[in-house]
């Protein structure tokens, strides 16, 4: 039987691991042999830093819990503990975003963590009042013409619309005269079609 090459897929492979070590220092990234092993440790610290990652973003996320919880005077941990007793099943990923971007509705989660920690009874629906910044903006005394045009042209648009809604055919007219204006009609353009052919 006849040698095979290994030429082909020997490159090939020899190429993917370059590949994947493309960017590391000194012969790592040059050489085969040293590639090969820091691709293959490379790998292991890929796989450890998946791990670490969801241990990180926990941690961060029990930080962001706790100093919003002691913005209502409880800790971290009463405050996991009245959401157990209130069954309330929020995680730490939704509770940590809600501390961060909803303080008002987060308030309210804490008030229910409390109330199960005395032993009150635990209301299931609660209504929050957000805190809405008002942007007062003086309006100027007399609006400028354009911003006038602009508020007669919306009247006349809702106008039309709430013709048409009540009288299909009423607008046909208005838009047959706007075509004759222009010299365009439906009869002129079906003329204008059969000449071109």
């Amino acid at each position: 039987m006849a040698r095979a090459s290994r030429s082909v897929h020997a490159r090939k492979k020899r190429r993917k691991v370059l590949e994947q070590a493309k960017g590391y220092r000194g012969t790592k990234h040059t050489s085969y042999k040293r590639a090969k092993e820091q691709v293959w440790k490379s790998g292991v610290y890929a796989y450890e830093g998946r791990k670490q990652r969801k241990r990180d973003f926990r941690a961060l996320w029990i930080q962001r819990i706790n100093a919003g919880a002691r913005e209502h005077g409880l800790s971290y941990s009463k405050l996991i503990h009245g959401l157990k007793l209130a069954e309330i099943d929020l995680d730490r990923k939704i509770l940590a975003d809600l501390a961060v971007t909803e303080p008002e509705i987060f308030g309210a989660i804490v008030a229910q963590a409390e109330n199960a920690l005395d032993g009150k009874p635990v209301e299931r629906r609660v209504e929050v009042q957000r805190a809405v910044e008002a942007a007062t903006s003086e309006t100027p005394e007399a609006e400028s013409p354009s911003t006038e045009a602009q508020a007669g042209d919306e009247s006349d648009a809702t106008d039309a619309a709430e013709l048409e809604s009540e009288e299909p055919g009423a607008n046909v007219a208005t838009a047959e005269e706007m075509d004759q204006e222009e010299g365009v009609t439906a009869g002129n353009a079906d003329e204008a079609a059969e000449e071109d052919k």
